[in-house]
């Protein structure tokens, strides 16, 4: 009998090329660890000829075990997977230059336990959002950007990640490119916060550009960063209705609201191990 009290939780997520038997297979290997599966949700992709899956499982053997049970299975299949304890938190730096709001919507959702991740670090390239990492307890490093400091900037930048043994970074309006080494080392380790229903509205003054043009709706959307602008897979949209009373002013902060809640929400699902890969596409698991 098994001691419910040693009991943990685990999830599962893989892809593979889609073939008869995936599911049978790994809740085959499951039961034999001695799993109890509580959740589990598949897709398998007809563009891609991908099968994805995320499983949730709790047994009492170590994990150890957990894995030499699944490996053969992932061999078999050509799986890429990963296996995590349910609930632990994802060590993530947070990055901004001057707009706080976003930054400030993440820091109080994960002191008020919404959030799963931890927060070893903020990074700015503006001294600007100081103080409010210091509210939240968070060390900030200012780490000024030039065009002839952008190398020495991004070195310092991934001795930081490394230092505090970074799982995931999000841009919460960071006004800054990343590199395209850079970008391509975080593929589907970076989120990042664009202020337009994507691929409206691209540069500067984006509400502003919205309101010029009467739009009737305005949005943001969460994407993993890549090296081309803008244009990584995206992981969660938003959009909310205007008219002409409102102004561009108006459209700022009701953008701003967006941004927010949209950021927040793709954070956490990629936390929760809900979101993998499909190409330049995601498969969200919510």
């Amino acid at each position: 009998m098994i001691d419910e009290n040693l009991t943990s939780s685990h999830i599962l997520t893989l892809s593979c090329p889609d073939r008869p038997g995936i599911v049978h297979a790994v809740a085959g290997a499951l039961l034999v660890a001695g799993c109890n599966i509580t959740d589990s949700q598949q897709y398998g992709s007809q563009s891609t000829g991908t099968f994805f899956m995320r499983v949730e499982a709790t047994t009492a053997v170590p994990a150890a075990e957990l894995h030499a049970a699944l490996e053969p299975v992932a061999q078999a299949f050509g799986m890429q997977w990963n296996l995590n304890p349910a609930g632990r938190k994802v060590r993530t730096l947070l990055m901004a230059s001057t707009s706080a709001h976003c930054l400030n919507d993440l820091l109080f959702l994960q002191r008020s336990g919404t959030l799963p991740i931890d927060i070893p670090a903020i990074v700015s390239n503006h001294r600007d959002l100081a103080g409010l990492a210091e509210f939240y307890g968070i060390p900030f490093h200012y780490i000024p950007v030039t065009q002839d400091t952008k190398v020495q900037a991004e070195d310092e930048l991934r001795a930081l990640m490394a230092e505090h043994d970074v799982e995931l970074t999000v841009l919460a309006r960071y006004m800054q490119i990343l590199s395209d080494e850079l970008c391509s080392d975080l593929t589907g380790q970076a989120i990042n916060i664009h202020h337009s229903f994507l691929p409206s509205f691209k540069g500067a003054r984006p509400y502003h550009q919205a309101h010029a043009r009467g739009v009737k709706l305005i949005g943001a959307t969460a994407h993993y960063v890549t090296a081309a602008l803008d244009e990584g897979p995206i992981i969660e949209q938003e959009v909310i209705r205007v008219d002409h009373r409102r102004t561009a002013e108006q459209f700022v902060q009701m953008g701003r609201d967006v941004e927010g809640r949209t950021l927040a929400q793709a954070v956490q699902w990629h936390a929760e191990h809900r979101v993998l890969l499909d190409g330049n596409r995601t498969v969200v698991f919510n």
